[in-house]
C-alpha cells in the first residue's frame, strides 16, 4: 500500500513555502542522484487565510541555537520546560508563559495549524516610511514629463500622511529641493559630472546624521536644531517632509517643472547624470535614516551619458551596447557602470534601503547595468515604451496598494515591508547552499551554511531591503549525512524561516514560518521520494539556477545543462525497458515536467533573439521575484480558447490550437493577447456583432477581453495588453510562444497555422529525451 505524501497545495497555503521534494534522500550522495534541486520557494509576505492577528509580544527563543518555539517542539507542562525541534535543548519557559500555559490553554505559537505566525516586536517604533522621489527631466518631449508629473502627483494621494517624501530632479545637473520652504522654489544643486560621498552631500546640503535627526518629520523639528553642529540640520523637515505638510509645496514644485534646459545639438544626446542622481540620494538617504524604512523611486527616461555610471556616450554615431557587443567585450562602458551601481547597491544594503525603477523609453535605458540596484535591495522594476502608457500609471500606482479594511490587524495599511532580513535555522543534517531572488548575503557564516555556493550564499542570513506579499525567495539545499550515516525512523528533518521586517504602520514584525518534512532511508526504493516530486515548483527552480548561471556562463552551455539534468531525471524516474523508447513512461508526478524544459529552453530569460539587453534582464528580474503560479505563467504561458462550441476552454500552447472560427487568449505575464482568428476577425470588420440577431457573436467578442481585464486588475507589473487578428504584423506575440507542431515543412498543415521556424517542436523534443534516457 503507497503512503500519502504531504499535500502541496495545503502547504502553499498554510505557510506559503513549496518544497521541489517533499521527501528527501537521507544522505548527500542519494540526494545528489535525484538530480532536480532540493530547495523551496517561500514568500515571506503571503497572507495566509486564518493566520492569527500580529502576537503582541516577542518570540521565546532557544537557549542553544536561537530557534523560535514552535508547534513542533515537545513541551513538559508539569515542569513548564520545552525541548528545542532543532538542536533539543531544555529550555525554560519564561514565567509570563509558565503561569498561564496548559494543554487546553496553548499560546498560538504552539497551535498545530499556526506553523506560520508573525510577531510584532516590542522593541519600539521605527517611525514612518520614507520615500525619496528622483525624476529625469530629460524627457524627449512634454508630454512625456507631464504625464510623469500627472502620476507622481496622484500618487501623493496614495501614501500615508505621516509618511516622508523628498524630491530630486535631474539632468545635465542634480537638484536636491527643500521642501521645508514654501515662499518660493529652493533647492541645492549638484553638479552632475561627478561622484558624491555619503560626507560630501552632508556638506552640501547643510544637514546632520541622523543621530542628531528628530524621528517627527515636521519643519519645526528642523528648525528647533537649526543650530547644532556648525548650523547645520537634519535632512527630515527640511529635504525629507511629511506628505501631510509639504503636498502643497511638492505638488508646487511639480507643476512648474520644466525639461532640463541645457541645449541639445542634434547630433548628441541630452547630458543626462543618473549615476550622480542616485549617488546623492543614496547619500541623503544614509544620513537622514539608516536602518530604516525608505524607498528611492528613480523615473528614467533615457541612458545616462554623463558622470559615474554612464552608459553610453553623447554622441548619437555611437550605438548603445546589444547582445553582440557584449559577447565580444566590445560595451566600453559596461563593466565600469556595473561596478559603479553594484556599488550603490551595497551601500542600499548595508543601509537597508530599497531603490525602485522606472524605466520608460523607446531606447534601451542602462537597465542591464542598474538592474543590480533593484535585484540587490528588493526594489521594484517596470520598464516600457512611455510614462503616458497603463503599464507605467497603473504599475506605480499599484507599488502603494494596501490591505482591504476588512483585514484584521493589517486594515487600511500598506502590503509593502521595508528593511526586511530573513534567517533560516535547519536540523543538523541539512546545510544551506544559498538563495536566488532579490535579496543580498550578508556573509553572516554558521554551521548549517554548506561550502558549495548556488546564488547569494555563504550564509544564512539574507537581506530583502523591500518585499510585498508576492516577494518569493528561491532557498536551495544540500543533505549533510554522509553515506555512512543512517537516521532513525522517527527523525524529521526541520527549517525554520524567521522574515524581520519593518511593516508600514512604522512597527517591527517578525514572521515565523516552521516545516517539518519526511526522510527516505532506502537507496533501492525511491518511490516514496518520487511520489513526493513537485514538478511546478522544481521547473521554477530549475529556472532561476538557469538564470543565475547564465550571468556568467554561455548560453549554450546553460540549455546543455538542462538537457542532461532532464534525460538523468527521466532514467532516474521513468518506467521503461533498455533501448526501447516506446515504452518510456513517466508517472503523473513528472508527466510535465520535460514540456516546462522545452519552454524553458525557448524562453525569453535563455533565448537573446528578439530582445535587448535591458528587456532580457527586466524579464529576468521579474522572473526571479515572483511566486510559483506567476512564474510558471513566464516560463509556460496559458491559452484559452473561445468559440461557439462552448464555454472557455484550456488548450495546448500548440499551433494546432489556432483556429479561423475561434478567438484565443494568451497570458505570458507580461503581456495578455486576444487573437482573432480569420474569420472571426472577418465578421467583426463586417459589424455582425452590432445587429440584434448576432448578440451571441456580440458576447464571445466581449468575453476574452473582459478575462483578459480581470487578468491585467490582479498583477504587477500590469502587462501589456494586445488585441490583434490572425494574419497581421502583432499575432507574432501569440505565434512566437506555441509550440512549432507544424511548420513551413509540414505535409499537412491544415490542422492549424503553420509557424516560420527552424525550432523542433515538443513531439522531437520529447522523441529524443525518450532515446537518450532508455539508451544502456
Amino acid at each position: 500500500m503507497q503512503q500519502a505524501v504531504v499535500d502541496i497545495a495545503a502547504q502553499d497555503e498554510q505557510n506559503g513555502v513549496r518544497f521541489s521534494w517533499n521527501v528527501w534522500p537521507s544522505t548527500r550522495l542519494e540526494a545528489t542522484r535525484i538530480v532536480a534541486p532540493l530547495g523551496c520557494m517561500y514568500s515571506p509576505l503571503k497572507r495566509i487565510e486564518g493566520m492569527p492577528p500580529a502576537l503582541p509580544y516577542n518570540p521565546i527563543t532557544c537557549s542553544g541555537c536561537g530557534a523560535v518555539l514552535n508547534p513542533y517542539c515537545q513541551i513538559d507542562f508539569r515542569t513548564k520546560l520545552w525541548n528545542c525541534a532543532f538542536c533539543m535543548t531544555r529550555n525554560h519557559f519564561p514565567a509570563y508563559y509558565a503561569e498561564n500555559i496548559t494543554e487546553q490553554n496553548l499560546p498560538a505559537e504552539l497551535v498545530p495549524r499556526f506553523s506560520t505566525v508573525e510577531y510584532e516586536l516590542q522593541s519600539g517604533d521605527a517611525g514612518p516610511p520614507l520615500f525619496l522621489l528622483v525624476i529625469d527631466t530629460c524627457a524627449s518631449v512634454d508630454d512625456e514629463l507631464d504625464n510623469l508629473k500627472d502620476s507622481v502627483q496622484q500618487s501623493l494621494n496614495l501614501l500615508p500622511q505621516d509618511a516622508l517624501v523628498g524630491l530630486i530632479t535631474f539632468g545635465t545637473n542634480v537638484q536636491v529641493h527643500d521642501l521645508s520652504f514654501a515662499d518660493c522654489p529652493r533647492s541645492v544643486v549638484f553638479r552632475g559630472t561627478q561622484e558624491y560621498a555619503t560626507s560630501k552631500v552632508q556638506q552640501l546640503l547643510g544637514i546632520v546624521g541622523s543621530a542628531n535627526a528628530p524621528q517627527g518629520g515636521g519643519a519645526q523639528a528642523a528648525g528647533q536644531a537649526a543650530g547644532g553642529q556648525s548650523g547645520r540640520v537634519p535632512a527630515i523637515g527640511k529635504y525629507l517632509v511629511s506628505v501631510e505638510e509639504c503636498s502643497f509645496t511638492l505638488e508646487s514644485i511639480l507643476s512648474d517643472l520644466a525639461r532640463d534646459p541645457w541645449p541639445v545639438p542634434s547630433d548628441k544626446r541630452h547630458a543626462r547624470c543618473t549615476g550622480a542622481a542616485l549617488s546623492v540620494a543614496v547619500g541623503l538617504m544614509e544620513t537622514s535614516a539608516p536602518q530604516r524604512g525608505a524607498r528611492i523611486m528613480a523615473f528614467i527616461s533615457g541612458p545616462a551619458t554623463s558622470g559615474p555610471g554612464v552608459i553610453v556616450s553623447q554622441d548619437k554615431s555611437e550605438n548603445i551596447r546589444s547582445h553582440v557587443d557584449l559577447t565580444k567585450n566590445q560595451a566600453k562602458y559596461h563593466k565600469a557602470a556595473t561596478a559603479f551601481y553594484t556599488g550603490l547597491a551595497d551601500r542600499c544594503v548595508a543601509a537597508n534601503h530599497v531603490i525602485d525603477l522606472f524605466a520608460c523609453s523607446l531606447d534601451q535605458v542602462g537597465m542591464l547595468e542598474m538592474g543590480v540596484c533593484c535585484k540587490k535591495t528588493g526594489g521594484s522594476v517596470v520598464l516600457c515604451d512611455s510614462f503616458g502608457q497603463s503599464v507605467f500609471k497603473e504599475s506605480f500606482r499599484r507599488v502603494f496598494r494596501r490591505h482591504d479594511e476588512g483585514v484584521q490587524g493589517e486594515g487600511g495599511h500598506m502590503q509593502m515591508g521595508f528593511a526586511g532580513q530573513i534567517q533560516i535555522y535547519t536540523s543538523r543534517e541539512i546545510k544551506i547552499s544559498g538563495a536566488i531572488g532579490p535579496c543580498s548575503s550578508l556573509k553572516r557564516p554558521a554551521p548549517n551554511v554548506a561550502e558549495v555556493e548556488v546564488g547569494e550564499g555563504g550564509t544564512s542570513v539574507w537581506s530583502m531591503g523591500g518585499l510585498d506579499p508576492s516577494t518569493t525567495i528561491a532557498f536551495y539545499f544540500e543533505v549533510a549525512a554522509s553515506q555512512t550515516q543512517a537516521l532513525p525512523a522517527h527523525k524529521r528533518r526541520m527549517i525554520q524561516f524567521m522574515t524581520q521586517y519593518q511593516h508600514s504602520s512604522g512597527r517591527y514584525r517578525l514572521r515565523v514560518t516552521t516545516v517539518c518534512g519526511l526522510w527516505h532511508s532506502d537507496p533501492n526504493d525511491l518511490t516514496m521520494v518520487a511520489r513526493s516530486f513537485d514538478q511546478e515548483c522544481a521547473a521554477v527552480l530549475m529556472a532561476r539556477l538557469a538564470v543565475h548561471r547564465a550571468e556568467t556562463e554561455e548560453q549554450s552551455d546553460i540549455l546543455r545543462w538542462l538537457d542532461r539534468s532532464l534525460i538523468r531525471l527521466g532514467a532516474k524516474f521513468a518506467s521503461y525497458r533498455k533501448d526501447e523508447p516506446s515504452s518510456f513512461r513517466l508517472t503523473p508526478e513528472f508527466s510535465i515536467f520535460p514540456q516546462f524544459m522545452f519552454h524553458l529552453r525557448r524562453s525569453q530569460f535563455l533565448q537573446l533573439f528578439n530582445s535587448s539587453p535591458d528587456e532580457s534582464t527586466y524579464y529576468k528580474s521579474v522572473l526571479v521575484k515572483e511566486n510559483v503560479v506567476h512564474s510558471l505563467v513566464m516560463i509556460q504561458p496559458s491559452l484559452l480558447c473561445y468559440s461557439f462550441n462552448g464555454p472557455p476552454q484550456p488548450v495546448l500552447l500548440d499551433a494546432a490550437s489556432v483556429r479561423p472560427d475561434c478567438i484565443l487568449l494568451l497570458d505570458t505575464f507580461f503581456h495578455v493577447v486576444v487573437f482573432h482568428g480569420e474569420t472571426v476577425a472577418a465578421w467583426r470588420a463586417q459589424g455582425y456583432q452590432d445587429q440584434e440577431e448576432h448578440v451571441n457573436f456580440r458576447s464571445l467578442l466581449a468575453a476574452p477581453q473582459a478575462d483578459a481585464q480581470l487578468i491585467m486588475d490582479a498583477r504587477f507589473p500590469v502587462p501589456r495588453y494586445i488585441v490583434c487578428d490572425q494574419h497581421k504584423s502583432e499575432a507574432r506575440f501569440l505565434m512566437a510562444k506555441l509550440n512549432p507542431s507544424i511548420t513551413h515543412n509540414s505535409t499537412n498543415p491544415s490542422a492549424g497555422q503553420a509557424v516560420f521556424t527552424d525550432d523542433v517542436s515538443l513531439r522531437v523534443f520529447m522523441e529524443h529525451l525518450m532515446k537518450l534516457a532508455v539508451q544502456s
